[in-house]
């Protein structure tokens, strides 16, 4: 069953459809929107507005959370509660108490909550994590990411009290969490609002975490920074200590690595990029490790303990930067 009929679930429905899903019911505050999805997809689908009634008539095996973050841990307990599993966009929830409590709901039903991270399923950010892993660049010592674009959406988001780091931040923060194989332990985060800006809220931030293992993760982005824009993934940078990857542009990952120990700047050498192993990307993704849990109990890399590490580091940065000094990123 798909909750929610909104633009983002255009992104959903192609993979549903691809990979055989029967689709009981498609629900959504405005009926109409459900049904002009029912019928763009050809589906065998009941639209409805009632989320409750639908749960209990069609006993889906697995709910689809595709509604707006405020509505996620309604919809997501709900589910949860009538024994279904979740499988939901980001960000898991609007505040960490929804998040602690939608995480004690699927303990109770005993029934899977995942999160959609779609950039974790990006060929080339999976080469990266293998890179670092690997120990291409030796032990991994910092990551530094820099995103900037001038994003004029207009609708909820200039009205938001920090819409980078609450809407989209959370991309980086787990992208980083991702790539490093390591959690977030404190952070110190300023956020502004720059002259000339149509946000509402601060749509600017400088963000320095204090990650496991030693790992520094350094966060600089705006979303009113017109010019010379980064792509929506950002540019990064990962510093071990035998060599530097770089990750620019969504291109290809390159990097130097140390090719010998003497002289004053030691030789360097090119370092040799693997081959992405991920063949089904974004939402798609996603899809297919709820699907394969559901046929082998494999747990999924996103499902809520982990993820909802990835937004603790959401809202210590936002507690960071009103309170003006260093948080613990607590879980």
């Amino acid at each position: 069953m798909v909750v929610g009929a909104g633009g983002i679930s255009g992104s959903w429905f192609p993979a549903l459809v691809h990979e055989e899903v029967d689709v009981l019911a498609v629900v959504d505050l405005r009926v109409e929107a459900a049904r002009r999805r029912i019928a763009e997809f050809d589906l065998d689908a009941e639209a409805s507005d009632d989320l409750k009634a639908v749960l209990e008539h069609a006993r889906p095996d697995f709910v689809v959370d595709l509604t707006a973050p405020a509505a996620h841990c309604e919809v997501t307990c709900t589910a949860l509660a009538a024994g279904c599993h979740v499988i939901g966009e980001k960000p898991m929830a609007a505040s960490m108490d929804e998040a602690r409590r939608m995480v004690r709901a699927a303990e109770d039903a005993d029934r899977l909550y995942m999160v959609s991270q779609s950039r974790r399923w990006d060929p080339r950010h999976e080469v990266l994590r293998r890179m670092v892993a690997g120990g291409t660049i030796g032990a991994l010592t910092t990551l530094n990411c820099d995103f900037y674009l001038g994003a004029h959406f207009g609708g909820f988001r200039d009205e938001m009290e920090s819409p980078l780091i609450l809407d989209m931040a959370i991309h980086h923060f787990d992208l980083a969490r991702y790539l490093a194989g390591a959690d977030a332990e404190a952070v110190y985060a300023h956020e502004f609002n720059p002259k000339g800006s149509w946000y509402a809220g601060d749509a600017a931030a400088s963000c320095v975490f204090e990650m496991t293992g030693g790992v520094v993760f350094t966060y600089r982005g705006s979303w009113c920074a017109e010019g010379c824009g980064t792509s929506w993934n950002g540019t990064w940078r990962l510093i071990g200590d035998r060599g530097t990857l770089l990750y620019e542009n969504d291109q290809e990952p390159r990097g130097q690595v140390v090719a010998g120990d003497e002289g004053f700047f030691r030789p360097l050498e090119d370092v040799e990029v693997p081959q992405p192993r991920i063949e089904y990307t974004g939402m798609h993704g996603a899809l297919r490790e709820m699907l394969r849990y559901l046929r082998t109990g494999e747990v999924p890399q996103t499902e809520c303990h982990d993820n909802i590490k990835s937004l603790a580091m959401v809202f210590a940065a936002t507690d960071s930067s009103r309170h003006g000094r260093r948080m613990p990123v607590q879980e």
